[in-house]
């Protein structure tokens, strides 16, 4: 079946409230949505969201990529040809991963849907059922501390801390959060690349000497210090997990092979799409390193894309994909979210579709 036309859209999704991490504060995003249309009428959706702080993809930058590149090196392709899509996709440019990751998406939801089934069974999927956690925005400790009892009440068993903005106030954050919630929660410390190595290494050596049970610390030191990543692994306790270390699967074989991470966080929007993200979590298994699936501020679509994988690969163990539920007034449905538990839709594909209040 041919691929008759590629087609893309962006929209403007307000926030409930503020995200904040060290690298920015968001207060809406941008989501841009890519559609594949086949010759019989089947539409395949996917969706990027531009993180220019991470990846450097800007909402131009998707849009024109999509549009006056990668769309008309697929249009008149066969859909069955699935690889040969990807590398059609990934050879197009230089970078470009979320512009990359929104177009493989819809590939793989508009091949799954000629097979007639779910995106997670057609890559080998066991369950349809995810265990999420639930974000803290950085910020200050009394304000960390009221969000993190809310996270609890709202059902979440596991939550993540985004740390790394004013080091010198983040054990304060971490411990006061601690107290607050308990010691049956599960703590996440990310500091979103915010830490030196030697600020990392003081203020770990702090939470383990003061029992504070944190599960890993993510991305304490700039994305290019693969050394001071290993340097932080070698000298403290608690797990180390890269995210914008990593992008491509020779980013995975370099921190694999200098053993410089215990854990990897696999994003879509990083990996450039579906299949360099299997890739990354083959390599990792092989390794014996376990995998975090993460998304940036997307909506439900990318998300459910994440979800699919997440629930596919036995070596994806710990998810991160609670982005969907910051988002004010969600276009798509199709993601359930109950408490801490994401489950996904059985329906062809990824399962989602736009909300009739929502048509284009």
């Amino acid at each position: 079946m041919k691929i008759q036309a590629v087609r893309v859209s962006v929209e403007k999704l307000p926030l409930v409230k503020p995200f904040k991490t060290a690298l920015r504060t968001a207060l809406e995003i941008d989501n841009i949505f890519v559609s594949v249309l086949l010759e019989d009428g089947t539409e395949g959706i996917g969706a990027a969201a531009p993180t220019v702080a991470i990846t450097g993809d800007s909402t131009g930058s998707i849009v024109e990529i999509i549009s006056e590149v990668i769309a008309p090196q697929l249009e008149g392709k066969e859909i069955e040809q699935l690889n040969r899509l990807s590398l059609i996709v990934q050879n197009s440019s230089v970078g470009n991963t979320s512009a990359k990751a929104a177009v493989e998406i819809a590939l793989y939801d508009a091949v799954c849907k000629q097979l007639k089934l779910p995106l997670y069974q057609f890559i080998g999927g066991r369950t349809n059922n995810l265990q999420n956690d639930m974000t803290v925005s950085v910020g200050e400790p009394a304000d960390m501390v009221r969000d993190a009892i809310d996270i609890v009440r709202d059902g979440f068993s596991t939550m993540k801390i985004k740390v790394g903005k004013d080091w010198e106030k983040d054990v304060e954050r971490i411990e006061s959060i601690r107290q607050a919630v308990g010691a049956d929660i599960t703590i996440r410390v990310d500091a979103n690349q915010g830490w030196t190595p030697k600020q990392a290494i003081k203020i770990i050596h702090e939470l383990e000497n003061r029992n504070l049970n944190i599960d890993l610390i993510e991305q304490p030191v700039k994305a290019y210090d693969i050394d001071g990543l290993k340097e932080i692994k070698n000298h403290v306790e608690l797990p180390i997990m890269a995210d914008e270390s990593l992008f491509s699967p020779r980013d995975a074989m370099r921190l694999l092979s200098e053993k410089a991470v215990d854990f990897l966080n696999i994003k879509l929007m990083k990996t450039g799409g579906i299949r360099r993200a299997l890739q990354i979590a083959d390599m990792a298994e092989a390794a014996e390193v376990e995998c975090m699936i993460g998304s940036m501020m997307e909506s439900s679509v990318s998300v459910a894309a994440a979800a699919h994988l997440a629930t596919a690969h036995p070596n994806i163990t710990k998810i991160d994909l609670d982005a969907p539920l910051w988002i004010k007034d969600e276009p798509f449905e199709g993601i359930q979210y109950v408490k801490d538990q994401l489950i996904l839709s059985e329906e062809f594909g990824l399962g989602v579709k736009r909300k009739p209040s929502f048509s284009l």
